[in-house]
């Protein structure tokens, strides 16, 4: 995609795509530049790929979307590895579950479909931290992407294990990768560290051999045409013989929380595909299903302010977050199957599976479980660490979702103060509670107003969420929590006591065995829990949580982190739920509810049949400290 500074021209030494040695094997996919072609075991090829994260669709429902692909005219998938959710901590490595990115490959293979793979490390995405592990901020000067001996040690550590295991699944060992990303859009990076590429580079050689293509992926000023003649001219500045590739045709685009729903028409997505296989170029459409950020795992930009990506990923792509067909792949299909292209590839026979079943459900009525404050010790079991001043997310090994920043007033302020974080200080959105009683929020690049009043020896609570690190943007290193301390008034706060909260596991361990309590007479405000059971009917189907009125929070089904809700700034107002997350007839399911500001004056829930990706409430909410908004730039992937 577009950078923010002209194409760091040093990082093409790794050249566009790297001319591969002489094949004896059968099985082989070079780069013919004589004709400007690929190769697959010796005969001309050209792919026609889609993007699909399998770190955003749950395990059950791989091979679905995988079909369907297939059956869209697709020969190709193209996917990241994400870092960070397979190392949560360094040396300890999680390849089970849905972050069995080989089962996916076997899922991939069984679909009939090839494999371009892009591992990083650093991938963008839209991804928390662009994939990075947030633990490598526990060293605070370390520097990302460059070669940083800290850095590069990392990386080293984890290509050691991830690239060996890949390598029985190159193309030419039998398996189903042809080609292989190198970093990603790293001329848009600010530190143009050619020893850093040149060293992954050599890495990736040293661990997957001679034979796999290796390319990356860059997206200068030009690209933004859509005059394909002179996409590719630009191209061809740069690689001047070899096969055209877009590797990144944009079936849409993603979303920020009080923003607009974005979206792109079927005639400009068709459009520019159809000059694309004219030209004879290969593409890769990103997204061909978008998914979902399940849990704490949503990147965000930094584009003059702090903009977090919503829950949704469905980015208007051809199968919809639900894994439903749209009128956009019918067109994309129709596109692809015309026999006047050169390489003319089948397009397999027989109709796609039509749209899933879906259920609708409700209003259902949450009960009060107790304010957040209520279960500290629950959520805390090892206690507070102490320290004279705010310590960050990352100095005490709390990787997502939120703290909670404790002292005492030291003097009575009987007239309401002002509470303030200077230098934009409050990495992503407090939470502020006096004795329990909730006061107001503060928030990264917002201005947002909190005074307070307070007699000596009260309780300050201060409840940080981390609202996903960026994965594009400045790309500086994203620090969590308080990066400044407080001041009420012109007194600067100190004495904190920090809780790093384990939510999900108190959502998943222990409120299944607590009975419920009675409504509150009256909605609390602030960081309050909410939970209900519910039974489905017959064998239910995929739904939308939609909460009405309700204002931003976190929310659980069965235990499983289903994402961020923010009802009252949009434009996403329902939550995907998946089928094979609700129990069967007869099981009761649990939601629970972290709402952190306030609850409405019915405190009910809806399942929907559809969803709602497209109202943005309250825009006058919004002020921005850097005054009015810039344009909106393009992020990277």
């Amino acid at each position: 995609m577009a950078p923010e500074k002209p194409l760091c021209l040093p990082s093409l030494l790794l050249p566009l795509l790297t001319l591969l040695l002489p094949q004896a094997d059968t099985r082989s996919f070079v780069v013919d530049r004589d004709h400007n072609r690929f190769l697959l075991d010796g005969a001309p090829f050209r792919y026609v790929s889609g993007s699909l994260h399998y770190f955003r669709v749950p395990r059950v429902l791989w091979a679905d979307r995988l079909f369907k692909m297939r059956m869209s005219g697709l020969n190709v998938v193209q996917f990241y590895v994400p870092w960070n959710y397979h190392e949560p901590e360094p040396g300890v490595y999680n390849f089970n579950g849905s972050r069995d990115l080989f089962a996916f490959l076997k899922e991939a293979t069984l679909a009939n479909l090839l494999v371009i793979l892009r591992p990083g490390p650093y991938i963008c995405a839209e991804w928390e931290m662009g994939g990075l592990p947030a633990w490598l901020l526990r060293k605070p000067k370390i520097h990302l992407r460059t070669s940083d001996p800290d850095f590069l040690a990392a990386v080293d550590s984890w290509f050691k294990v991830l690239l060996p295991r890949i390598y029985p699944w190159l193309y030419h060992n039998g398996g189903n990768i042809i080609s292989i990303q190198v970093e990603n859009e790293y001329g848009s990076y600010r530190a143009c560290d050619v020893s850093y590429m040149r060293h992954l580079a050599g890495l990736f050689r040293a661990l997957l051999g001679d034979k796999i293509l290796l390319f990356t992926t860059d997206g200068p000023e030009g690209l933004k045409s859509d005059n394909m003649t002179k996409i590719f001219g630009l191209l061809r500045k740069y690689e001047p013989r070899g096969p055209l590739v877009n590797s990144e045709y944009y079936t849409g685009w993603l979303d920020y929380w009080g923003q607009n729903h974005s979206t792109r028409s079927v005639p400009a997505v068709t459009k520019g595909l159809e000059k694309m296989l004219k030209l004879g170029a290969s593409v890769n459409m990103y997204m061909f299903h978008g998914g979902t950020n399940f849990g704490y795992w949503n990147g965000a930009d930094e584009k003059g302010r702090f903009l977090p990506i919503t829950t949704s990923y469905d980015y208007d792509a051809p199968i919809s977050e639900a894994g439903d067909p749209t009128p956009k792949l019918f067109a994309i299909r129709n596109v692809i199957s015309k026999r006047i292209w050169a390489q003319f590839q089948e397009v397999p026979l027989g109709p796609l599976p039509p749209p899933s079943p879906k259920m609708k459900l409700g209003p259902l009525t949450l009960h009060l479980d107790g304010n957040l404050l209520d279960f500290l010790d629950l959520l805390c079991p090892q206690g507070p660490i102490h320290s004279i001043l705010p310590m960050t997310f990352e100095a005490v090994n709390q990787v997502h979702g939120y703290m909670l920043y404790r002292t005492y007033l030291t003097y009575t302020v009987s007239e309401p103060t002002q509470l303030w974080v200077p230098n934009n200080g409050v990495h992503d959105r407090a939470y502020v509670m006096v004795d329990g009683v909730f006061q107001g929020v503060l928030e990264r690049n917002m201005k947002h107003n909190v005074f307070l009043t307070g007699k000596v020896g009260d309780k300050l609570d201060v409840l940080l969420e981390n609202m996903g690190r960026l994965s594009f943007g400045s790309n500086s290193s994203d620090f969590k929590g308080l990066l400044q301390p407080p001041i009420l008034g012109q007194t600067i706060l100190t004495q904190w006591m920090m809780f790093p909260l384990k939510v999900d596991n108190l959502v998943k361990w222990w409120f299944p065995i607590q009975p419920l309590k009675s409504s509150h007479p009256q909605a609390p405000s602030g960081p309050t829990f909410y939970s209900t059971t519910f039974p489905i009917s017959n064998s239910g189907g995929d739904t939308f949580l939609f909460l009405p009125g309700w204002t931003k929070g976190q929310v659980w089904i069965n235990g499983f982190n289903l994402g961020r809700y923010w009802t009252k700034r949009g434009p996403q107002q329902t939550l995907y739920v998946p089928r094979p997350l609700l129990f069967p007839r007869g099981t009761h399911n649990r939601i629970t509810l972290l709402e952190l500001e306030n609850v409405p004056p019915q405190p009910q829930i809806q399942f929907l049949d559809r969803p709602i990706l497209n109202s943005t409430k309250h825009r006058t909410y919004i002020y921005f400290l850097s005054g009015a908004s810039e344009p909106m730039e393009l992020s990277g992937h």
